[in-house]
């Protein structure tokens, strides 16, 4: 890979892990709800499952996708939906303070799993795999999962710790309730686009 698809491709995992999508939503709730120590399992489950998945996308999945659209198209319905009940999970826990804490972070291989149904991701590791390892080289293929595994600590870091700093403005029932509906209806907002 030449010196200046390296720089783009760094750039682009740096702007796409770091903007607002269904992991990094997810990431600040749990930060706001049950803080950062909580929550790094699920950061890791990210930062190790993203890359895996863009590996596997890389080895094949480019071209069965391409072969049998209507694969795509299904996936495409399946992950909306696991959104779509992760947003009602979101919006329907209550706060901690009331003794029956409700939500859970979710553990290292829930959030690698996630991955394989995120819209989000999908797209990311299509575009990366296909834009910037045009070759199909498998030296291109490791260092496009390299660079997105660096660019997920800072970026799930940050959402988190915006979260954990949100605690401070909820400090009771009625705004930890408000703040859970306003995720999941970011949650669900972040996947119009993929529609």
């Amino acid at each position: 890979m030449q010196w200046e698809h390296l720089t783009a491709l760094a750039l682009f995992a740096f702007v796409s892990t770091f903007t607002p999508g269904p992991n990094n939503l997810m990431l600040m709730t749990s930060g706001a709800n049950v803080g950062f120590n909580r929550t790094l399992p699920h950061m890791l489950g990210i930062t190790i499952g993203f890359p895996v998945m863009v590996i596997l996308v890389g080895f094949g999945l480019v071209e069965v996708f391409a072969r049998y659209p209507v694969i795509h198209q299904v996936l495409k319905v399946m992950s909306l939906s696991y959104l779509f009940y992760l947003a009602y999970k979101i919006a329907r826990s209550q706060p901690p303070q009331t003794g029956n804490e409700t939500y859970k972070p979710l553990s290292f291989l829930q959030a690698a799993s996630f991955q394989w149904v995120n819209p989000k991701g999908w797209s990311m590791a299509l575009t990366a795999v296909t834009v910037y390892n045009p070759d199909n080289s498998l030296l291109g293929l490791g260092l496009i999962a390299f660079i997105y595994a660096l660019a997920n600590l800072p970026s799930g870091t940050f959402w988190i710790v915006a979260g954990k700093q949100l605690q401070y403005f909820l400090t009771n029932a009625k705004r930890i309730r408000l703040f859970n509906y306003s995720m999941a209806a970011l949650l669900v907002i972040s996947t119009l686009p993929m529609m």
